[in-house]
């Protein structure tokens, strides 16, 4: 599921923009701490974020740039500001779209969907590939077992797809965030193992238990 995290100081605005989203399939979660919107980041892991410009603290373009650090994730800013300037600043910012207020509901789904399409672009191969008695589905990203089944986001597609790839062998960290930052997913030291973690989590949900090792000073391997 494509979760969308919304960086909006009316609360009455984030519940209707959430409240709408839901209904076309879009699980919302809505910012709580304005103070630290990175560290909140990584525990959301959103695979889109709305983010307004004016925010208590600090802009929404200063927050958009520290997210930058983190992630390539697709940032939708949605701004009362329109003058040509406050638009630049956004996209130079790292900002990959602008929406203006107020706004049709509709066009705000439309420009998600875009944004959601170029970014999470997973290409249905139909590829399967199995181990430990699961199925890894390149086709729509999906890890599945005795009929229970999980999705996958970008960065945990990727590296399970790598690790897949060479099971039984060590991959190092390098190797693997060589892969995300080639598909424009970078992420640093901290944030891959975040990342592995939480595909760890997903896996032992599914009765996969100690799957993924790590190596310490070499990388991660996989047992299949």
């Amino acid at each position: 599921m494509n979760k969308i995290w919304i960086i909006e100081d009316d609360a009455s605005l984030a519940r209707l923009i959430s409240e709408n989203l839901t209904k076309w399939g879009y699980p919302c979660e809505a910012a709580t701490n304005f103070d630290q919107l990175d560290k909140e980041f990584l525990s959301v892991q959103p695979q889109l974020i709305i983010l307004d410009v004016s925010l208590p603290g600090k802009s929404g373009h200063a927050w958009c740039a520290e997210i930058r650090k983190l992630s390539k994730v697709p940032i939708l800013f949605l701004s009362s500001h329109n003058e040509n300037l406050d638009i630049i600043m956004a996209l130079n910012q790292g900002g990959d779209d602008y929406l203006t207020k107020p706004f049709s509901m509709e066009i705000l789904v439309a420009r998600i969907q875009a944004l959601l399409r170029r970014a999470y672009s997973y290409e249905p191969s139909g590829t399967l590939m199995e181990f430990q008695g699961a199925v890894f589905n390149l086709a729509d990203a999906s890890l599945s077992k005795d009929g229970r089944q999980c999705e996958l986001t970008k960065n945990e597609f990727k590296i399970l797809q790598l690790l897949l790839e060479n099971k039984n062998k060590v991959v190092s960290r390098e190797k693997i965030m060589l892969k995300l930052w080639n598909n424009d997913c970078f992420v640093d030291e901290n944030t891959l193992t975040v990342n592995v973690n939480r595909l760890r989590r997903k896996m032992e949900q599914l009765g996969i238990d100690d799957c993924i090792e790590t190596r310490k000073g070499l990388g991660y391997q996989l047992h299949a």
